[in-house]
Protein backbone atom coordinates (compact mmCIF):
# COMPACT_ATOMS: atom_id res chain seq x y z
CA UNK A 1 0.00 0.00 0.00
CA UNK A 2 1.04 3.52 -0.82
CA UNK A 3 2.41 5.73 1.91
CA UNK A 4 0.92 9.48 2.63
CA UNK A 5 3.86 11.16 1.60
CA UNK A 6 3.67 9.07 -1.71
CA UNK A 7 -0.05 10.28 -2.53
CA UNK A 8 -0.16 13.48 -1.26
CA UNK A 9 0.70 16.43 -3.66
CA UNK A 10 3.18 17.57 -0.83
CA UNK A 11 3.78 17.23 2.79
CA UNK A 12 5.77 19.86 4.89
CA UNK A 13 6.29 20.57 8.57
CA UNK A 14 6.98 23.87 10.21
CA UNK A 15 6.94 25.52 13.83
CA UNK A 16 3.77 26.53 15.28
CA UNK A 17 5.44 28.26 18.12
CA UNK A 18 8.13 27.48 20.81
CA UNK A 19 5.87 24.61 21.74
CA UNK A 20 4.21 23.52 19.17
CA UNK A 21 4.64 21.49 15.39
CA UNK A 22 2.25 21.78 12.66
CA UNK A 23 2.23 18.89 9.30
CA UNK A 24 0.39 20.09 6.51
CA UNK A 25 -0.45 17.70 4.53
CA UNK A 26 -1.61 19.35 0.72
CA UNK A 27 -3.80 16.32 -1.29
CA UNK A 28 -3.83 18.17 -4.28
CA UNK A 29 -7.53 17.38 -5.22
CA UNK A 30 -10.85 15.90 -3.49
CA UNK A 31 -10.01 12.36 -4.47
CA UNK A 32 -6.87 12.15 -2.24
CA UNK A 33 -8.37 14.66 -0.09
CA UNK A 34 -10.82 11.44 0.90
CA UNK A 35 -8.54 9.17 1.12
CA UNK A 36 -5.88 10.36 3.33
CA UNK A 37 -8.52 11.94 5.31
CA UNK A 38 -10.03 8.33 6.07
CA UNK A 39 -6.66 6.73 6.89
CA UNK A 40 -7.13 4.90 10.33
CA UNK A 41 -3.20 5.79 10.47
CA UNK A 42 -3.85 10.08 10.57
CA UNK A 43 -5.60 9.31 13.91
CA UNK A 44 -5.12 11.28 16.76
CA UNK A 45 -3.81 7.88 18.86
CA UNK A 46 -1.50 7.11 15.81
CA UNK A 47 0.08 11.05 15.53
CA UNK A 48 0.25 10.25 19.31
CA UNK A 49 2.35 7.27 19.14
CA UNK A 50 3.99 8.30 16.32
CA UNK A 51 5.61 11.70 18.14
CA UNK A 52 5.45 10.53 21.91
CA UNK A 53 2.43 12.71 22.69
CA UNK A 54 -0.71 11.84 24.55
CA UNK A 55 -3.58 11.62 21.90
CA UNK A 56 -5.38 14.65 23.85
CA UNK A 57 -2.25 17.22 22.82
CA UNK A 58 -2.90 16.07 19.09
CA UNK A 59 -4.76 18.17 16.75
CA UNK A 60 -6.46 17.52 13.42
CA UNK A 61 -7.84 20.23 11.15
CA UNK A 62 -9.20 18.59 7.80
CA UNK A 63 -9.64 22.37 4.99
CA UNK A 64 -11.44 20.87 2.60
CA UNK A 65 -12.18 23.72 0.11
CA UNK A 66 -8.28 23.55 0.08
CA UNK A 67 -7.68 19.51 0.54
CA UNK A 68 -5.34 20.03 2.90
CA UNK A 69 -5.00 18.68 6.09
CA UNK A 70 -3.29 20.19 9.47
CA UNK A 71 -1.57 17.85 12.10
CA UNK A 72 -0.62 19.95 15.28
CA UNK A 73 1.34 18.19 18.22
CA UNK A 74 3.09 19.65 21.05
CA UNK A 75 7.20 19.68 20.76
CA UNK A 76 8.57 17.51 23.79
CA UNK A 77 11.45 20.10 23.78
CA UNK A 78 10.77 23.87 23.48
CA UNK A 79 12.18 25.47 20.42
CA UNK A 80 15.93 26.29 20.96
CA UNK A 81 16.09 24.32 24.44
CA UNK A 82 19.69 22.96 24.30
CA UNK A 83 18.90 19.22 23.51
CA UNK A 84 16.33 20.31 21.31
CA UNK A 85 17.45 19.07 17.40
CA UNK A 86 15.22 20.36 14.53
CA UNK A 87 14.95 24.36 15.70
CA UNK A 88 12.42 25.23 12.73
CA UNK A 89 10.80 21.50 12.97
CA UNK A 90 11.25 21.19 9.12
CA UNK A 91 12.12 17.47 9.89
CA UNK A 92 9.15 16.66 11.74
CA UNK A 93 6.90 15.76 8.49
CA UNK A 94 8.76 12.62 7.82
CA UNK A 95 7.36 10.25 10.04
CA UNK A 96 3.91 11.55 9.00
CA UNK A 97 4.65 10.88 5.53
CA UNK A 98 6.25 7.50 5.83
CA UNK A 99 2.85 6.16 7.42
CA UNK A 100 0.41 3.87 5.31
CA UNK A 101 -2.85 5.55 3.70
Amino acid sequence: MASIGETAYYVRSKNAGPFMVTVDIFCGDPETFAKISASPNLSKEKIAEVYLVRPEEVKIFYIENLNVIKVSYPRRLPQGQKYERDMHAGQQYVQISELEV
